[in-house]
């Protein structure tokens, strides 16, 4: 269910309550949650996660993206949960994990890392950055 963007990175579908352990035992120390609470009927809501990763001794950040598209605040927070992570692993969610991974690439491209390295890294967990490939190419510092 978590793919692996990095060596630090996974990303994921929309994840449970009892999923909190699971990404623990793989070492994460910070949880991002990329979707908007009541996105649909039956979702886990995000204070539900938020309560199991604290139980968990887990961080969380909720930097949500709706699907009307990316703006910079959150950018600047998803940069932040990365870096309050410092060199620990991360999970990143939303719905199906393209939102999260996306939101990752934009935010690596606007700290510098390389567009086509960044979409292989996406490519090999299955996850396509042609949507904001023009954006990342924008966002690249001059």
């Amino acid at each position: 269910m978590f793919r692996q963007l990095t060596d630090r990175l996974y990303v994921s579908p929309q994840i449970s309550v009892d999923q909190v352990e699971t990404a623990k035992a793989l070492g994460v120390t910070m949880i991002i949650n990329n979707r908007p609470d009541d996105e649909e009927p039956g979702q886990t809501n995000g204070a539900a996660v938020e309560a199991a990763a604290i139980d968990a001794g887990v961080a969380y950040a909720a930097v949500p993206v709706a699907h009307g598209g990316f703006a910079p605040w959150q950018l600047d927070g998803m940069a932040a949960a990365i870096e309050q992570a410092g060199e620990g692993k991360i999970l990143a969610y939303c719905r199906s994990g393209t939102r999260s991974t996306l939101l990752w690439a934009l935010t690596r491209a606007r700290a510098g890392d390389d567009a086509d390295a960044l979409s292989a890294q996406a490519t090999a967990a299955g996850y396509d950055l042609g949507p904001v490939r023009q954006i990342m190419d924008a966002l690249k510092p001059a």
